[in-house]
C-alpha cells in the first residue's frame, strides 16, 4: 500500500470521490486488520476532513467507539448521531464538550467501566444527581478526579473526604470554596507544595508560608499568582533562585520598575508578559525610552503599538530591540529593508517573520549573505512566499518538509518531491493542495 495514502488524505483539495475511495479503502483494511495501524492512521487523517459528508461521518463513527470519541472532540459528531449505550466514550466525549445530552450522564455515572466513570468525572456542568454518584463511588480514582475537576458545590463535601489524595485534589480546585481551602492548607496530614497555586483569593499570609517553600519549582509556582499582594512580590523580587524571578516577571500586577529590575541582566528569551501586555499608552512611552535595551526590547513585542512607538523601535540603535518589533504588521518594506541594512543577520529571520513581508523581500532574504537558517523556516512558512524563494528553501534540510507543503511551491516541484527520500518531505508534498489532481489519481492504489 502506497504510504503516502495517509498525507494524500489530509490533502484539503482532495476531490470527494477520492475521498470516497480512501474511505472504503480504510474501512476494508480496518475490518480485514483490526490491528492494522496503516488503516488507523488512514481513518483518522480522514476523519480530520472538514469537508466530510454526514453519511461519511456516520460511517467513521460506526466503525468504533474510539473513532466515534474522536470526531465528538472534533466537533463533526453531534447528540443525535451517539448512542451513550455503544458508544459512552463518545458520549461522554460530547458531556465534556458541553454538546451532549444531560440526560445520559446518570446512566454514564453507573456505567461498569471504571474509565468512563473517571473521564465522565472531568466533565464541567453535570447534572447533580451524577456528581453525587460520582462522588460516591467505590474506585477512588473516580473520586479524586471529580474532586480535581468538577466546578459542583460537591468540592465543600470532598474537602471533608477520608482519603487524603481526594482532598488534595480538591484543595486544588478553584471551585472549592475558600473557607475549605483554608482549613486543608493547616491539614498537618496534607502536603499541599503547589496544589493551591491556582488559586487566586487566599489570604496574603497563607501565600507568604507557601511561597516560602525551601523548593524554589514551588516558590515559582506561586511568584507568578495574581493574587500574590505587593508586599510578597517585593520579598519575593529578592529570591536568589532565578526561576522564582523569572517567575515574578510574568506576574501581572508587577510594578514596572520592579519588571526591569528583574529583566536587566537576565538573558533569558522573553515572550510578551502580562504586565506589558496591559499596559497604558503613556506607560509603554516611558518603558519604550529607557535606557537598557532589555526594556525597550518587552515593548518591542507588543504587536498593537502606536505607529510612533513601532517606528522608534523600528530604528533602535540595539539590535535585540530591532529584532522584536521586526514581525510588528504594519511595517513599511522601506524600514524592514532598512532592519536588514543596519543589523543584517541579527534581524534577518525576524523580518521574514513579518506577515506584510512581500514576495519580493522574501525572495531577497532567501539570497542574502551570509545566509540564516531561521530565514528559511519563516519563508517556506509565510503565505507571501513565491516560487523562487521557495525553491531556495528546499536546499535547506530543516526548511525542506515545510516548502513541500507550501501552496504557492511550483507543482512540478511538488511532484518531484514525492520521491524524495526524507518521508516528512514526501508526506508534505502529498497532502500540498497544489499537488495535480492527475499525480492525486496515480498514487490512488
Amino acid at each position: 500500500m502506497n504510504p503516502l495514502l495517509c498525507a494524500l488524505a489530509a490533502n484539503p483539495a482532495l476531490p470527494p470521490e477520492l475521498v470516497d475511495r480512501l474511505l472504503t479503502l480504510a474501512l476494508r483494511e480496518a475490518r480485514a486488520d483490526p490491528e492494522s495501524q496503516f488503516a488507523d492512521d488512514l481513518l483518522h487523517e480522514l476523519a480530520d476532513r472538514a469537508d466530510l459528508r454526514h453519511d461519511q461521518i456516520l460511517e467513521l463513527a460506526s466503525h468504533s467507539d474510539t473513532m466515534a470519541r474522536y470526531l465528538a472532540y472534533g466537533g463533526t459528531l453531534d447528540a443525535a448521531d451517539v448512542d451513550p449505550g455503544s458508544m459512552p466514550n463518545a458520549a461522554v466525549a460530547l458531556l465534556d464538550e458541553r454538546r451532549g445530552n444531560l440526560a445520559w450522564a446518570r446512566f454514564l455515572a453507573t456505567h461498569p467501566d471504571a474509565q468512563i466513570r473517571w473521564k465522565l468525572a472531568s466533565c464541567p456542568g453535570l447534572p447533580q444527581d451524577a456528581v453525587d454518584l460520582l462522588a460516591a463511588d467505590p474506585d477512588e480514582e473516580v473520586v479524586k478526579e471529580l474532586a480535581l475537576r468538577t466546578d459542583s458545590p460537591v468540592t465543600a463535601r470532598l474537602a471533608l473526604h477520608p482519603d487524603p489524595e481526594v482532598r488534595i485534589a480538591a484543595a486544588a480546585n478553584p471551585a472549592t470554596p475558600l473557607e475549605a481551602v483554608i482549613v486543608l492548607a493547616a491539614d498537618p496530614e496534607l502536603t499541599l507544595k503547589w496544589t493551591l497555586s491556582e488559586h487566586t483569593d487566599l489570604p496574603q499570609a497563607l501565600y507568604a508560608r507557601l511561597a516560602a517553600h525551601p523548593n524554589a519549582w514551588v516558590r515559582a509556582a506561586y511568584a507568578s499568582n495574581p493574587g500574590i499582594g505587593q508586599e510578597l512580590i517585593r520579598v519575593l523580587a529578592a529570591d536568589p533562585e532565578i526561576e522564582v524571578r523569572r517567575a515574578l516577571a510574568k506576574h501581572p500586577r508587577v510594578p514596572l520598575d520592579l519588571l526591569a529590575e528583574l529583566v536587566v541582566g537576565d538573558r533569558a528569551g522573553w515572550n510578551l508578559l502580562p504586565r506589558i501586555a496591559a499596559a497604558t499608552p503613556a506607560e509603554l512611552t516611558e518603558l519604550a525610552g529607557s535606557r537598557h535595551a532589555a526594556v525597550r526590547m518587552l515593548v518591542a513585542q507588543r504587536r498593537d503599538l502606536p505607529p510612533h512607538l513601532r517606528e522608534a523601535l523600528a530604528v533602535d540603535a540595539d539590535a535585540s530591540v530591532v529584532r522584536a518589533v521586526a514581525p510588528h504588521p504594519g511595517l513599511s518594506e522601506e524600514s524592514l529593508r532598512a532592519m536588514v541594512a543596519r543589523h543584517g543577520v541579527q534581524v534577518l529571520a525576524a523580518v521574514a517573520a513579518n506577515p506584510d513581508a512581500s514576495g519580493p523581500l522574501l525572495e531577497y532574504l532567501t539570497q542574502h549573505r551570509p545566509g540564516v537558517r531561521r530565514v528559511l523556516k519563516e519563508v517556506a512558512e509565510h503565505p507571501h512566499a513565491t516560487g523562487p524563494a521557495l525553491l531556495a528553501c528546499l536546499a535547506d534540510r530543516t526548511s525542506r518538509s515545510r516548502a513541500a507543503a507550501h501552496p504557492a511551491l511550483p507543482p512540478e516541484a511538488i511532484t518531484e518531491l514525492l520521491s524524495d527520500e526524507d518521508r516528512q518531505v514526501a508526506e508534505a508534498a502529498a497532502g500540498n493542495p497544489s499537488l495535480p489532481r492527475t499525480v492525486m489519481l496515480e498514487l490512488m492504489p
